[in-house]
């Protein structure tokens, strides 16, 4: 097993960056690192594929070489970096708390701090969202667990302030929470709600589209009253539940733009409530086009085995694996899909360890093969997806949260303490395991010489935290 060096410095300070726009031109993952690119979200693209198709300068020959640094934080980012060239990290804490923190030295930017905190921090009013950048704008969104969505400047963390914004994504946020990170595409803003650890009621699980300059509402999807549009007060439904909170949370399907999510536990009768399915809408959320249900869905309700404890993971070219808190990975083909009828998935396969997944996969195409990472509480796995079935290539035992591949290199890290292990993706061959502490849903992202990773539960309703930073010397 390789090891790396650790360095710790615990560093503060204030100060601004600039921001460039990255290139749209593909890069050799093979070849040097590809400087001026960023990571504008969780999973790298609005696919979620957790796939960075450039080079990020480390390899298996240099990865041991990697040294720690932990940067303490002012809050605990639960959720996955981003990343904004020139020079910062950009993270979201449990209470609301969007940091930026500079690649190189450590330093801390900038702190936004949404007002009000004081009403929630060190509550179990929490969230584990994540922010996104907007490369072709000065600007980031990031959500508080008051409910709302803030538009910041990159370079300053300043709050932009209008009539839209911060935007209001829910009338009960002591009841309905956002917590998988939000998403950006065709000039919208786009997150998903559901409830907090007990599943109080009355919560629904809905799909907010925003518009991303004026911060108005464009439309929301609201996973049970269907039929009723716009954000609605949560008691005034019949029905509580169906919440989408699946790390991916809003995935969007490349070429048509179309929205895929999963929902919890809830009633479904095929027309207005849509508990425990996998919906596919229009791109503003404005309407369902195909949905998916399982056949033994009153099974799952019945016994709090969420379907949404995954989300969609979207598989060229029109597929869909979904995993679950039963350990299943429904492959479902999207042409086929019918809205409010239940079964037809093309095939099943197994979690590792016939275990839950509470993660998002990782999606990679190579050398003519489609590969399928999955990880959970029981182990890694690696599946190549083939005639719409998942085989599985190998698994280990080391278990992991959301998978992600950059570099040739598939980066998986232990929640559990046991580090962020590092394989060769087609053998599952460890090739370094990197020192880092205890966490829950957090995930790296890799570029340019460096990884992020965020240590820390949300759960434990901290207000202090950590983030390892990974350098080539």
């Amino acid at each position: 097993m390789l090891t790396i060096a650790v360095v710790v410095a615990v560093l503060a300070g204030c100060s601004s960056g600039e921001t460039t726009t990255a290139p749209t031109t593909e890069v050799d993952i093979t070849g040097p690192p590809a400087t001026g690119a960023g990571w504008p979200r969780f999973g790298y693209d609005a696919a979620r594929s957790n796939f960075y198709p450039r080079a990020t300068g480390i390899t298996v020959k240099n990865v041991s070489r990697l040294e720690r640094q932990q940067v303490r934080l002012p809050g605990t980012a639960d959720s996955s970096p981003i990343f904004i060239p020139p020079n910062r990290f950009v993270v979201n804490t449990a209470y609301g708390k969007t940091i930026a923190v500079d690649a190189e030295s450590g330093e801390i930017l900038w702190t936004f701090v949404p007002d009000g905190i004081d009403r929630w921090e060190g509550t179990s009013q929490i969230t584990q969202s994540g922010p996104v950048d907007d490369p072709d704008t000065p600007y980031l969104y990031s959500y508080s667990p008051d409910g709302r969505v803030h538009k910041l400047e990159d370079a300053t963390g300043r709050e932009v302030r209008s009539e839209g914004w911060p935007a209001i994504v829910t009338r009960d946020a002591g009841h309905e929470k956002s917590a998988p990170p939000l998403n950006l595409a065709l000039g919208l803003v786009l997150l998903a709600t559901g409830g907090y650890f007990g599943d109080a009621p009355p919560y629904q699980g809905h799909v907010v589209a925003i518009d991303k300059n004026s911060g108005q509402i464009v439309n929301v999807f609201n996973t049970l009253c269907s039929d009723r549009e716009g954000v609605i007060d949560p008691s005034s439904c019949d029905e509580s539940g169906s919440a989408i909170w699946g790390r991916g949370g809003v995935v969007v399907e490349p070429g048509s733009g179309n929205l895929l999510v999963s929902t919890g536990d809830g009633d479904w009768n095929g027309s207005t409530n849509w508990g425990d399915s996998v919906l596919e809408l229009s791109p503003d959320a404005a309407e369902l086009l195909k949905s998916y249900t399982p056949e033994n869905e009153q099974e799952l309700e019945a016994g709090d085995v969420d379907l949404s404890s995954a989300s969609p993971a979207f598989v060229p070219p029109h597929f869909v694996v979904q995993g679950g808190k039963d350990g299943l990975l429904r492959v479902l083909d999207l042409t086929t899909l019918e809205i409010g009828r239940k079964g037809s998935e093309a095939s099943i396969a197994s979690a590792p360890g016939d275990t839950g997944v509470f993660t998002a996969p990782a999606v990679w195409e190579s050398a003519g093969e489609t590969w399928v990472f999955v990880a959970n509480s029981a182990g890694t796995a690696g599946y190549v997806f083939r005639n719409a079935k998942l085989e599985r290539r190998w698994e280990n035992g080391s278990s992991g949260t959301s998978p992600v591949l950059a570099g040739d290199l598939l980066y998986v890290y232990d929640p559990d303490g046991e580090g962020l292990n590092v394989y060769e993706p087609g053998s599952g061959t460890r090739v370094a395991n990197l020192p880092a502490g205890r966490g829950h849903w957090s995930s790296p992202i890799v570029i340019d010489r460096r990884i992020a990773l965020p240590e820390g539960s949300a759960n434990d309703h901290e207000t202090g935290g950590v983030l390892n930073i990974y350098r080539l010397p």
